[in-house]
C-alpha cells in the first residue's frame, strides 16, 4: 500500500476580540414580518470589527497577516500597532505582509497609510473615503474599487468614482491611499444554487409565475407575459423609470453626474 502524502493545511483563526456572532434575521424585521425578500438559510459566521475610521493616528503599525471576510468580498489585514493593540483594516491591493501603515496628517504616499483628502495629490487612487470628517470610511470599500483625486478647491477635493461620476468630499476627510485588492471578484462563478443558499440568498420566483394576491404579474392561463407596465410586488413602477428624488440635500456635492 502506498502511503499518500496529505498535505497539512494550516488554519490561522481571527482574533477573538475583534469578532463577534453575527445574528441571522433571514430578512425579518422588528415585527417578524419578511421586509427584505430572498433572504435566508445562511451559515453561522461571525462579524469582523474594521477600523473604518483609521483613529489610531501619528503611530505605525506592521501588518501582521491577511484573512478571509465572509462578511465582504475584499480580503482583511491585520494590523498590529507599535503599543500592542490590534486591528482589521481593508487589503489593499499590493500590501504585503510585514509592512508598515500609518494613518497621519503628514503621511508618505504609499499604499495602505491613511491621511486627509487635502494633502493627497492630484490623480492618487484612493479608498475608504470618509464623507464627514471623523465618522469613518464609507466610500470606496467592496472589492477592486477605487475613487481618483482630480481637482481641489476651497474646502473640497473632488474625486471621480468607478461610475465616472464627480462628487466634492469635504478636503479634511481622511481617505487610505489604494485600489483595494481581489480585483477579480466580480468574474467569480457560483456553480450551483446550493452555494448561494448557504451564502443566505434564496431563489428569486418570477411575478409571472405567482399568482394574482402574490404580485401584480400574477395569474392568467397558461404561461402570459406581464400584460402591464413592469411593477414590483408592492405596485410601484420598475425596470425603466428613475427613482432617486429631484432636490436631493446631497445633489450640490455632484460636480458631473455618471451619464
Amino acid at each position: 500500500m502506498k502511503k499518500e502524502n496529505k498535505q497539512k493545511q494550516i488554519i490561522v483563526s481571527s482574533e477573538k476580540n475583534l469578532k463577534v456572532i453575527l445574528k441571522k434575521h433571514s430578512g425579518r424585521d422588528s415585527s417578524g414580518k419578511i421586509s427584505v425578500r430572498h433572504q435566508g438559510g445562511r451559515q453561522k459566521r461571525y462579524y469582523r470589527i474594521i477600523d473604518f475610521k483609521r483613529d489610531k493616528r501619528d503611530m505605525e503599525g506592521k501588518v501582521e497577516r491577511f484573512e478571509y471576510d465572509p462578511n465582504r468580498n475584499v480580503e482583511i489585514a491585520l494590523v498590529v500597532y507599535s503599543d500592542g493593540e490590534k486591528r482589521y483594516i481593508l487589503r489593499p491591493k499590493g500590501l504585503g505582509l510585514r509592512d508598515i501603515i500609518i494613518a497621519s496628517e503628514k503621511a508618505e504616499i504609499k499604499i495602505g497609510n491613511a491621511l486627509a483628502l487635502k494633502n493627497i495629490p492630484l490623480g492618487i487612487q484612493v479608498h475608504n473615503i470618509e464623507l464627514y470628517p471623523g465618522k469613518g470610511g464609507q466610500l470606496m470599500r467592496s472589492a477592486g474599487t477605487q475613487a481618483v483625486v482630480v481637482a481641489k478647491e476651497d474646502r473640497y477635493v473632488q474625486l471621480k468614482v468607478p461610475s465616472g461620476e464627480i462628487r466634492r468630499i469635504f478636503a479634511n476627510c481622511f481617505a487610505t491611499v489604494g485600489q483595494l485588492g481581489n480585483v477579480d471578484y466580480k468574474d467569480r462563478v457560483i456553480g450551483k444554487a446550493g452555494r448561494n443558499i448557504l451564502r443566505g440568498k434564496r431563489p428569486t420566483v418570477r411575478g409571472t409565475a405567482q399568482n394574482p394576491r402574490s404580485h401584480p404579474h400574477g395569474g392568467g392561463e397558461g404561461k402570459v407575459g406581464e400584460g402591464m407596465h413592469p411593477k414590483t410586488p408592492w405596485g410601484l413602477p420598475a425596470r425603466g423609470k428613475k427613482t432617486r428624488k429631484k432636490n436631493k440635500w446631497s445633489n450640490k456635492f455632484i460636480v458631473k453626474r455618471r451619464k
